[in-house]
């Protein structure tokens, strides 16, 4: 085995062969490529926030929603807000950084690094300002993002850590938020081109699925003619584990372990946490994107082999 500690977390992987990665810094950000073409494009600089777009399965299928970064067929232009693949929330010190509607809310870019790791696996690691009214800085992000590529399946593994760098930061009890995919059209469970299913680990589907604890979220159905798949995995060291999820049969897939009083009809502000001033929270998420069909059986062994 290897080793390399990945924004705090000390993350293990096997030297393998195979599927090859490669690193380009464009235009866009830093845009990850495969042996058969884009794999995704981190948008490290974007504005109001930075986001991941494309994202595509092995055989360059694309399981994101373009909209609004580009338009497609078919696809409903819903949600401006919902950017393919991105980690935000709709309280923070009571501002809102999910919708940002107002030019304040912003996350800002402060520098990126890149990494090939191996032959299979890269690195996109950035440090984020989270910004108010008059560049007010509240919070502080590094996000690390780790791209890869086993044949049959991708992933993408998200590990932020939030630093309370300028006083208390309270994330509020909101369903807004937080690490979230909008996913292709022909994913959605619902709609005029849908053909997806949503099911989680605790076996609810459709929508049964929102507001509920699970381990993982799994999506899956024929996009152009193939048949993949993208399933959301919530490490067991994760705040509030096993978390809540934003998830609607409309496309959206969020992990939000703060939305206490929506999910669960509690008292407002159930879910609030603080982060002291000078303490940090480290969340980690994973995204399996996969070609042709996984059972409940197969994700649950992916995700058990992860949390290991």
């Amino acid at each position: 085995m290897q080793c390399a500690h990945l924004s705090g977390f000390l993350v293990l992987f096997a030297a393998c062969g195979g599927p090859s990665l490669s690193i380009v810094r464009d235009a866009p950000g830093v845009t990850i490529m495969s042996e058969d073409g884009v794999f995704a494009t981190v948008h490290a600089t974007a504005r109001p926030r930075p986001f991941v777009w494309p994202v595509t399965a092995p055989g360059g299928t694309p399981v994101t929603r373009s909209y609004p970064m580009a338009r497609e067929e078919g696809e409903q232009e819903d949600h401006p807000h919902h950017r393919s693949l991105w980690f935000a929330h709709g309280s923070v010190n009571g501002f809102d950084f999910w919708h940002t509607k107002a030019p304040q809310e912003r996350i800002v870019h402060v520098a990126t690094k890149t990494s090939q790791v191996s032959a299979n696996v890269v690195e996109v690691e950035s440090d984020y300002a989270w910004k108010v009214e008059n560049g007010r800085v509240i919070m502080r992000e590094r996000r690390a993002l780790r791209f890869e590529d086993h044949g049959d399946h991708r992933c993408i593994e998200v590990a932020v850590t939030l630093r309370a760098t300028e006083g208390d930061v309270v994330l509020g009890d909101t369903k807004e938020g937080t690490f979230a995919l909008r996913l292709h059209p022909s994913l959605r469970v619902d709609g005029k081109v849908a053909s997806g299913t949503l099911i989680n680990s605790e076996g609810l589907s459709g929508k049964g699925v929102w507001g509920k604890r699970a381990r993982w979220v799994h999506d899956y159905g024929p996009v152009d003619g193939a048949v993949v798949g993208v399933a959301i995995f919530d490490h067991p060291e994760n705040l509030r584990h096993p978390t809540w999820w934003h998830a609607r049969t409309y496309g959206l897939v969020a992990a939000n372990p703060f939305g206490v009083h929506h999910f669960e009809q509690r008292q407002s502000g159930a879910g609030d946490y603080v982060i002291k001033h000078g303490d940090e929270l480290a969340l980690r998420y994973r995204a399996v994107i996969h070609s042709g069909a996984w059972d409940a059986d197969r994700v649950e062994a992916a995700w058990r082999a992860w949390a290991r």
